[in-house]
């Protein structure tokens, strides 16, 4: 029983280190969040089941559509790019391959996977009134991935279940485990393409990041609002995917009022579109 209980100390400390030991910190926020995994390991397991949904989903027939929806995410990845080049931090974006698809699908939702891989769902154009407001969602989702929010959550379960080692580790003693609790942490439900809700706490930093993503890109990000207001409409006859378990609407918009006058900072600036 002692022998039992000081290997159970011993385990609880590694742990402990090991999760002090692993902070990053999301840029423009700063804040700390535990990172066990390795993002080439995540971007690999993540292009896996983009592949996948991909093979398994029409893309849109419509050209115009799809070419808007390519036209402004190019636009948002390269002010991405631009941001962490000018600070001298390129490596933080290594591996990513923007991409970006319309899919055929009356949801209201969309997606980025780890990499860059980003899905809009057709079902949300008709709420959309402007780019600026297809940069809104289009930016919020490349922040959720640019934050690092999947791997966030996966180093999180990794630590519950027990491991609190690196992926590779963890991917060598439980594949199987491992692999459903990364597809968990990346938002993907049991049919592949049905993302799971991030939390709040990574909801309003993803909105904040992305207000400044999308100003950085030329879109104004006062355009968000009324987005958002029109989200909310929506959700009284209906619940759309994008909102179902995201911050109450009252106050994600208070929120985004109230970060807009940073976002705006970046709004035309140099080297902006």
């Amino acid at each position: 029983m002692v022998c039992s209980c000081r290997h159970l100390l011993i385990r609880t400390t590694v742990v402990f280190l090991v999760v002090f030991a692993s902070c990053a910190r999301v840029p423009i926020t700063g804040r700390r969040q535990l990172s066990l995994v390795n993002e080439s390991e995540v971007m690999t397991m993540s292009l896996t089941q983009y592949d996948t949904f991909l093979k398994n989903n029409k893309t849109s027939g419509s050209r115009t559509d799809a070419d808007r929806v390519r036209r402004v995410g190019s636009n948002i990845a390269a002010a991405v790019n631009r941001y962490f080049a000018a600070r001298g931090q390129s490596q933080y974006l290594e591996g990513y391959r923007w991409e970006f698809n319309l899919i055929e699908n009356r949801s209201v939702n969309a997606w980025c996977m780890p990499g860059g891989k980003v899905v809009v769902y057709s079902g949300i154009l008709p709420l959309i009134k402007n780019d600026d407001q297809l940069a809104t969602v289009m930016s919020h989702e490349i922040a959720h991935a640019v934050a690092r929010h999947g791997s966030e959550r996966m180093s999180q379960q990794l630590v519950q279940q027990g491991f609190g080692v690196a992926l590779s580790i963890a991917l060598a003693e439980k594949p199987q485990q491992t692999q459903q609790l990364a597809m968990m942490a990346f938002g993907i439900g049991s049919t592949v393409g049905i993302m799971l809700p991030f939390s709040r706490k990574h909801e309003y930093e993803a909105d904040e990041l992305g207000l400044c993503f999308m100003a950085m890109a030329g879109y104004n990000p006062s355009e968000s609002i009324d987005f958002w207001r029109t989200m909310a409409q929506y959700a009284n006859s209906s619940t759309p995917e994008l909102i179902s378990t995201h911050p109450l609407d009252e106050k994600r918009i208070a929120r985004i009022t109230e970060k807009i006058p940073e976002a705006m900072k970046y709004y035309h600036a140099d080297g902006a579109r």
